[in-house]
């Protein structure tokens, strides 16, 4: 099963509410041999995660099929060094520090 992982900044601390990144993709497509694990990231469609300085991040978690992955992994600007958060996700079912 392939579970798209998508990043986004709903909470935006900077000088004119905006994120300098909007309006791009950022994804990561990830494959797991494992059904029942595919199936518990997707239960829950946004993880969020707070900052705690006015920044939230929320990253969106569902099922893609190949086709799909591959145009996903074409037209993605990576996930913005924010890869611990998906880790989180799959170790935790939250995302952690």
């Amino acid at each position: 099963m392939i579970v798209c992982y998508t990043l986004f900044m709903p909470g935006r601390n900077s000088w004119d509410g905006k994120w300098s990144s909007e309006g791009q993709l950022f994804a990561k497509v990830v494959a797991y041999s494992s059904k029942e694990k595919a199936n518990r990231i997707t239960k829950e469609k946004v993880y969020s995660y707070d900052f705690g300085d006015g920044w939230r991040a929320n990253v969106t978690a569902e099922h893609v099929d190949a086709k799909l992955a591959t145009k996903i992994r074409r037209k993605s600007g990576g996930f913005c060094g924010y890869d611990w958060m998906i880790k989180s996700i799959e170790e935790n079912g939250a995302i952690k520090l």
